[in-house]
């Protein structure tokens, strides 16, 4: 295990172990414990009660956050004809079809969400393997492999995020940055866990929301009261 460094180990003073804190109290104390120079994002891990090896227990889904991730994307589209002239004109900051996958076969990866019409994806398949390991695979399920070129790339843009089921029943996303207030953090947050128990599966047995926690980038996890967690999507008091 890798020994951390003595900035960390200071920060980490400050989180109580056996506490679990409320999103508000999280929040306020993930800024406390940030210690690097750059703008740090604020992530959420939730432990579900879900089995990923089963059909109806599958979760994954996208939400446009309230206040944005304070996180510019470098969005790339697969797409050709009118397509590919409404990606351009809609901001995209790579548009093409099989010179861009030419491109990627040859180690480029300069974007963090690739978009692609249906009619592209026999072709972006051939590079699955290289950009699924870096989540980058286009996916109807997240909305990504779309005709809707134009609403997408608005929507990214605005700060939509992505949350799935990864190989453990954990989901790991983030909700913005240390630089927004308390307050809108506390609403990404809410909008962000609102669609996680939305889109509970039919499959779901028993408690689904099983234990959360939250930090800043690089800081100490923060342990977060699920009971809380949950009635903040309940109420905008």
């Amino acid at each position: 295990m890798a020994k951390h460094g003595k900035k960390y180990r200071e920060v980490v003073k400050l989180v109580e172990k056996t506490k679990h804190y409320t999103p508000a109290e999280a929040i306020a104390l993930a800024k406390k414990t940030t210690f690097v120079k750059f703008d740090p994002t604020l992530e959420l891990h939730v432990v579900l009660n879900l089995d990923p090896n089963k059909a109806d227990q599958q979760l994954r889904g996208t939400i446009t956050l309230p206040h944005g991730t304070g996180k510019k994307q470098r969005i790339l589209v697969f797409a050709k004809g009118e397509k590919e002239l409404e990606a351009k004109k809609a901001g995209a900051d790579h548009v093409g079809n099989t010179d861009l996958i030419e491109k990627i076969k040859g180690g480029w990866f300069e974007f963090d969400v690739a978009v692609a019409t249906p009619d592209m994806m026999a072709e972006v398949g051939k590079i699955a393997k290289i950009i699924g390991t870096k989540g980058l695979m286009p996916n109807p399920k997240s909305g990504t492999v779309t005709m809707d070129i134009e609403k997408t790339i608005e929507a990214l843009k605005k700060g939509r995020v992505e949350y799935r089921l990864e190989k453990q029943p954990i989901v790991h996303t983030f909700f913005g940055k240390a630089s927004f207030t308390d307050a809108q953090l506390v609403d990404n947050l809410r909008a962000l866990v609102d669609a996680i128990l939305r889109a509970k599966p039919r499959g779901a047995k028993g408690q689904y929301l099983k234990s959360a926690a939250l930090n800043a980038s690089m800081g100490p996890g923060i342990a977060l009261d699920v009971s809380a967690l949950i009635d903040i999507t309940k109420s905008k008091d």
